[in-house]
């Protein structure tokens, strides 16, 4: 008998855990599928039961994506994580792999390239989304990619970098993050300091420049 995948599926959104739920089970290679709302009761239900592999969205409130994957993977080297994102910017899928995803994809692909990637992943392979990896191939480097200095960036810092250039306040960020208003204001304070920018017109400006923020109705974080 064919030892089927242990799923972890991490969305702040049920409906939309629901959708991917429905997606996986009409995979027979699927078996278990556990559910999280948070980044913080993601952490618990990995350790608790070890899934095989974990499917992530990094923008949600409270811990966030990238900071519940470096927790996760700072425990479990082993750790297969998936994310799957509204965002298609490469400055969000170079920072996701070098945090220790093993592949990325985004929410607008077709269905059953979720399964497709649960699969290759849960095998001990690599998965990223075909339209990204297109975009990948066409940079000279990964390197090139992202600003030098928004590597510098840790997980939180960068989460807290995308909601002020978004344009809401620290107090906002704070509460959106379900963090204290001095911790965010110092995580302000810290990047400003590390990417040498005075004002939040010029963190909305390399923002904008990195392709993390857009004109239109498109959602940030």
């Amino acid at each position: 008998m064919i030892e089927k995948i242990s799923v972890l599926l991490v969305d702040d959104h049920a409906v939309v855990r629901a959708g991917y739920k429905t997606y996986l089970t009409l995979s027979e290679k699927i078996g278990t599928i556990y559910e999280a709302d948070r980044g913080e009761s993601a952490c618990q239900l990995y350790s608790e039961y070890r899934p095989d592999v974990v499917v992530l969205d990094i923008s949600m409130p409270g811990m966030g994506g990238f900071e519940a994957m470096r927790r996760m993977v700072n425990r479990d080297t082993q750790c297969k994580i998936l994310v799957f994102s509204i965002h298609d910017e490469l400055v969000f899928m170079t920072r996701a792999i070098k945090a220790g995803a093993k592949g990325y994809i985004i929410k607008n692909s077709e269905p059953e390239i979720l399964t497709e990637a649960v699969c290759a992943i849960a095998k001990g392979g690599s998965y990223i989304e075909p339209k990204l990896a297109q975009k990948l191939a066409l940079s000279v480097a990964i390197d090139g990619i992202e600003e030098r200095s928004l590597k510098s960036l840790t997980p939180r810092e960068f989460d807290v970098f995308c909601l002020l250039a978004k344009g809401l306040t620290t107090r906002e960020a704070s509460e959106k993050l379900r963090l204290s208003y001095k911790t965010v204001a110092n995580y302000h304070t810290s990047i400003k300091e590390k990417l040498a920018l005075k004002t939040v017109a010029e963190m909305a400006l390399l923002a904008s420049r990195e392709g993390i923020i857009k004109t239109g109705h498109e959602k940030i974080l």
